[in-house]
């Protein structure tokens, strides 16, 4: 009886929505493809010819965004979940962390990437602070593959929630990366702790 409520009280607070409406009106599959939509205005990186690597992309909010901006370029999807097709996007469908997938990304691109975007977030446990923990590993994990394969003045890009790893992952961004900004998308919803951080060119140590 419970889980039905709190099923009920998502599906009102989805209706009422203004993002997630907009994302059924324009055709996207999420509502977070605001938010990429709104960083690229703010920072610019999505153009017609580059190479971009979307981690945890299903849906697909994000490659469909991309999609409609990367014409003669070069768009590969990788999550563990399926993901339909999109038109100019191919897809992976398996973990980026492990051995296979990371050489199947290598392979793609020859180590040649302009951006690589991630809007992972771990499975919801109802502990608050280990699921901030463990999307704040996810990140790190998206940020060691970036610096190993972004060209010289690539772009990382990825979901990340306030939280006890939050120090950790700024330290290594800055470690690893030009410049480093923290940015609240005002498609985020506002209870939300999440923040994304734009990095842009690569430290080679």
């Amino acid at each position: 009886m419970k889980k039905n409520k709190i099923s009920k009280n998502w599906l009102i607070k989805q209706k009422k929505d203004l993002y997630f409406i907009k994302s059924k009106i324009q055709g996207y599959r999420s509502r977070s493809a605001f938010k990429l939509i709104e960083m690229n205005k703010k920072f610019k990186f999505l153009r017609k010819n580059i190479s971009l690597l979307d981690l945890g992309s299903s849906p697909g909010g994000w490659s469909q965004v991309a999609s409609r901006e990367i014409r003669t370029g070069k768009i590969l999807a990788v999550d563990i979940q399926p993901m339909e097709k999109i038109n100019n996007v191919d897809f992976v469908n398996g973990d980026f962390r492990k051995e296979e997938i990371h050489s199947k990304i290598k392979s793609y691109f020859n180590n040649n990437i302009d951006a690589v975007l991630s809007d992972m977030a771990a499975n919801t446990s109802g502990n608050k602070s280990m699921d901030s923990y463990r999307t704040g590993e996810l990140c790190m994990k998206a940020m060691y593959l970036a610096k190993e394969i972004l060209s010289n003045d690539g772009i990382f890009l990825s979901k990340i929630f306030m939280g006890s790893i939050f120090l950790e992952i700024n330290k290594m961004a800055k470690r690893h990366f030009k410049n480093v900004i923290k940015y609240k998308p005002l498609s985020s919803k506002k209870e939300s702790k999440e923040i994304y951080i734009y990095c842009k060119g690569v430290l080679k140590i």
